[in-house]
């Protein structure tokens, strides 16, 4: 399909979900096609409270931080995704007059993922190997899937977790997936939505938005605080792998996709080679 735009709506508790599922719905009213992915950070960290499961974070030799996911966390992970943030985000949809369908990447293998055997962290200074945790890096796409859903003309909406080639859960981070199903579908734009302006010059100064990021093509991007690392990194994933553009913008405007599309954002590129 032509002229693909794939959103997604990060899981910090600032980012305004139903702004974004208006804008959302707009754009699918409008004949555009459009994937919305999500996560969920602050919807897990608050039921694995709840539940008395301790919320840990990886952080790797190069600074980019993941969520270590136990076997209890990724129980957690689940039920906050496909129980709570996706049902929510469903409702709102429907609101706006959209039909929506709630898809994690269990569903038909959605996303094939590889689960890392090992882990290399820094916990208090040192260099650790963790091995028990349960979550992998994406490496296929059921485009198939989506495209059968869109030319129902139904709104895909996607999480993880993902499957891996021998049937295990996985979790798998969502701005990756997101970055996933752009390359998939070929997007011609994705916009990664998220508690910040866009990327920061300055990680104090909320004004410091950065108009264009240029990340290398591996290896670290420029940078990894407050949760960009691994955001640059989705966005250069996508990029590789064939999509349009990226943005990273502000979920928590008023109108947070069109106020992105419409260049209140940064927009990442790759380093040329």
């Amino acid at each position: 399909m032509r002229d693909m735009l794939v959103v997604k709506c990060g899981g910090n508790a600032a980012v305004r979900s139903e702004a974004i599922c208006a804008d959302v719905a707009a754009v699918h009213r409008g004949g555009r096609p459009v994937i919305l992915a999500h996560g969920g950070s602050a919807d897990i960290d608050g039921l694995a409270e709840r539940l008395g499961v301790p919320s840990r974070r990886l952080v790797a030799p190069d600074g980019v931080s993941t969520r270590y996911t136990d076997e209890r966390t990724l129980e957690v992970v689940q039920l906050a995704l496909a129980g709570s943030v996706k049902p929510r985000l469903l409702a709102t949809l429907r609101a706006c007059g959209v039909d929506a369908v709630g898809l994690t990447g269990l569903d038909a293998g959605l996303l094939v993922a590889a689960r890392k055997p090992a882990h290399r962290a820094l916990i208090d200074g040192r260099r650790v190997v963790v091995r028990d945790d349960h979550s992998g890096r994406i490496t296929g796409v059921n485009g198939d899937l989506l495209s059968a859903v869109l030319a129902a003309g139904l709104l895909p909406v996607v999480s993880p977790p993902a499957l891996t080639e021998d049937g295990r859960v996985v979790n798998t981070d969502a701005d990756r997936a997101a970055a996933a199903v752009a390359g998939a579908v070929r997007a011609s734009t994705l916009v990664l939505l998220t508690g910040a302006g866009g990327v920061l010059a300055d990680r104090h100064d909320e004004r410091s938005v950065l108009p264009v990021c240029r990340v290398p093509r591996e290896g670290t991007p420029p940078v990894v605080t407050g949760g960009m690392g691994v955001k640059l990194i989705a966005a250069r994933e996508a990029l590789l792998a064939g999509a349009g553009r990226v943005l990273i913008a502000d979920g928590r405007r008023p109108h947070p996709v069109q106020e992105a599309l419409a260049g209140s954002c940064t927009e990442v590129l790759l380093e040329e080679e």
